[in-house]
């Protein structure tokens, strides 16, 4: 967790997104289906200084502004075996003919059913 570094103490609204702009806490409503892009407005007057490229700052649980030192580069991520495969083109897969069936010649007509002798 971050650091607090001043005391809001805001209550937070679930249709809000709250950020820290300026040293001061701003809330924007968030985006709806069918509804027109709503417009920020300020909450509150932090009045902190920032140091953008050091921490991160955000409004935590409690209503209060908080920072977080910066992940200078991120973590490395392991290659997985399916990942490091070389990737093959697709071709366009040649359908083959069906396969004919042999027919027997029974005089002309389509037998189904028995075989054997007729009656």
């Amino acid at each position: 967790m971050g650091e607090k570094i001043a005391k809001t103490g805001i209550k937070r609204d679930n249709d809000l997104m709250y950020y820290i702009k300026g040293g001061d806490v701003w809330a924007t409503p968030r985006k709806k289906p069918g509804q027109p892009k709503g417009k920020a407005q300020k909450v509150a007057a932090a009045g902190i200084e920032m140091d953008y490229s050091k921490y991160l700052y955000y409004l935590d649980g409690d209503g209060d502004v908080a920072r977080k030192e910066r992940q200078v580069g991120g973590s490395k991520r392991k290659k997985s075996a399916k990942a490091a495969a070389p990737k093959k083109a697709k071709k366009g897969a040649a359908k083959k003919p069906a396969a004919k069936k042999a027919a027997k010649k029974t005089g002309g007509k389509k037998g189904g059913g028995k075989k054997g002798k007729k009656k």
